[in-house]
């Protein structure tokens, strides 16, 4: 694992969780590794930029309070790439809380607190952002967890649960598309939004099979940027898109709104499970 000049790594390893290990960085609150039964299950870029104000290519970045270009801030919001303070370290949970300020207001001018709160657990690891209004105006905002998940090729990879649900393609301008009837193949560039997904996901990796669960977000994005688009991509690379598939707990197409003091809580589970047929 790499070590971010900009904020050393911090691990845990709970009591009854399999050997799971978890690591993260302040800097973006950010969740570089997940170890569960032998294997790593996130993917961290082996060309990821560890350099102040650059967003880390892997792990679990934090996408608040806008999402790709849906706002006129920076490209996936500003929290990837702020350091947040580090309020509890364990042993059960890592606890990151960033607020707003002078820099945070010239690009979105509302007074906020958030929280990320990392607890690995046995076999499964539960991250959840919580955001709180704390101005005196509602505010509205898009997040997500935009979850690099680790594969053996994507080529043999798939997401199981979306075979019902229309999504919009990103990759071709937006356009709304029907339903698959299949699970979703990754074999090309693929950049799709399913809105108000209600159930468990599945992805299946080979013999390996991680379930996916949110709680308050009520879109899934899934990203995987295919070779032509990796290889144009300095803190990815030519190949590197067969190691990695993005599935995102996200609440992008109906924007979060907070009245004063509100506040919302998102999160995603990942459990690894035993296939059935093993």
């Amino acid at each position: 694992m790499p070590t971010a000049p900009i904020a050393s790594p911090l691990s845990l390893n709970p009591a009854g969780s399999s050997g799971s290990t978890v690591e993260a960085t302040a800097f973006g609150a950010h969740v570089l590794s997940w170890r569960c039964r032998g294997r790593e299950r996130l993917y961290l870029s082996p060309h990821a930029s560890f350099a102040a104000g650059k967003a880390i290519r892997g792990g679990i970045p934090v996408i608040f309070p806008q999402f790709a270009e849906r706002g006129p801030g920076p490209r996936h919001g500003f929290a990837r790439t702020c350091t947040w303070d580090t309020v509890e370290t364990g042993p059960e949970r890592l606890l990151f809380r960033f607020a707003d300020d002078e820099t945070t207001r010239a690009s979105w001018p509302h007074r906020f607190a958030a929280e990320l709160s990392v607890e690995p657990g046995p076999d499964r690891l539960r991250t959840a952002l919580t955001i709180r209004n704390r101005g005196d105006e509602a505010f509205e905002f898009t997040a997500a967890l935009h979850t690099y998940l680790r594969v053996a090729d994507v080529a043999g990879t798939l997401v199981h649960g979306l075979e019902d649900r229309p999504y919009l393609d990103s990759a071709r301008q937006g356009l709304h598309c029907e339903p698959d009837d299949a699970p979703v193949r990754f074999e090309a560039e693929l950049d799709r939004i399913y809105p108000d997904v209600r159930k468990p996901l599945r992805l299946t990796d080979g013999e390996e099979l991680l379930r996916l669960e949110a709680e308050g977000f009520n879109d899934v994005v899934v990203w995987n940027p295919g070779r032509e688009l990796a290889a144009g991509m300095s803190d990815l690379g030519a190949d590197e898109h067969h190691r990695f598939v993005c599935v995102e707990a996200a609440a992008v197409l109906v924007p979060i709104r907070l009245e004063p003091g509100q506040a919302w809580t998102g999160a995603q589970i990942l459990v690894v499970e035993e296939r059935a047929d093993a």
